[in-house]
């Protein structure tokens, strides 16, 4: 059995620790809220972008852009696919990075295309370099800093890829949030874009709205900002998450010392209350011993 002082320094380490998780998960708690109301500010924006895509194809039905797929002629076999995988930078998120990763993995072992791979957190970095997965890019700084900047960065360089002919479809692959207590990795195509996604409106098709100086220029201006938007949206719920995933690890984590320190604070009673009664039968002995050899 441990030692009174082996128990209490065990006891002093939970306690340090439980104040760890628990200023973690209050940071974690702040930076998911801070990032929602990031979400919801901009949202307003890129919506107003998908109904100008939907207004043009609306006046436009036979309208032909690049955006809307410009590759279909090659064989599935041939197809060139781009991953965008979004991890953490680090750890104690329970299984959010075992999830999406797993996800991505399986995507890539798709044996019908080529690929290339895009990822965001070191933890993702780190996985597929240790497997010997070829990365083409990885953005940093961005898993913890979901700015609107480093969307159109990581944007940017997809949209130039698809244009290029370099890529015939671009993926991203993330954790969603269904309720505050389920999530599930999603693997969702960002380009090209599908027709199917944008609801006609027959009211818009017959008002006369002019679009300057064309459809397919309206198309060049908006679609790769609505790209942007679709990935910065999914930066920020991935973020969002990952602290919802460190919130719920860091409440298990406090539950789990709470009741260890319960069970260690039992284990110190009860060795104390040995160690006391074992000193008064000791004494008791010894007084005893003391008595006997008096009365010889």
């Amino acid at each position: 059995m441990a030692s009174l002082s082996e128990i209490q320094e065990r006891i002093n380490s939970i306690k340090d620790t439980l104040k760890i998780t628990g200023a973690m998960y209050m940071i974690s708690t702040n930076k998911m809220r801070r990032a929602r109301e990031s979400l919801a500010n901009t949202e307003p924006y890129f919506n107003r972008l998908d109904k100008i895509i939907s207004g043009v194809l609306s006046r436009s039905p036979q309208i032909s852009h690049e955006v809307f797929g410009h590759h279909s002629e090659r064989p599935p076999e041939k197809r060139r696919r781009g991953f965008l995988v979004l991890t953490a930078d680090k750890g104690l998120v329970g299984a959010y990075n075992h999830n999406v990763l797993k996800l991505a993995e399986a995507a890539i072992r798709e044996p019908r295309s080529t690929y290339e791979l895009y990822v965001v957190g070191q933890v993702g970095e780190h996985y597929f370099r240790t497997r010997h997965y070829n990365i083409d890019e990885t953005f940093h700084y961005t898993a913890q800093n979901p700015t609107l900047g480093r969307a159109r960065h990581i944007g940017a360089r997809l949209i130039e890829q698809y244009m290029e002919n370099r890529l015939d479809e671009i993926m991203i692959i993330y954790t969603r949030m269904i309720n505050a207590t389920e999530m599930e990795p999603v693997k969702t195509r960002i380009l090209p874009l599908s027709r199917d996604d944008y609801s006609t409106d027959d009211e818009a098709h017959n008002a006369e709205i002019p679009m300057f100086p064309s459809p397919e220029a309206v198309l060049d201006s908006v679609a790769p900002t609505c790209v942007v938007g679709y990935i910065y949206s999914a930066l920020v719920e991935a973020y969002c998450c990952e602290q919802n995933a460190r919130v719920n690890a860091m409440q298990s984590a406090t539950d789990a010392g709470k009741d260890m320190l319960h069970d260690l604070s039992i284990q110190y009673n009860r060795v104390r209350q040995a160690r006391i009664t074992q000193e008064i039968t000791e004494v008791a002995a010894g007084a005893k011993a003391l008595k006997k050899a008096k009365n010889k």
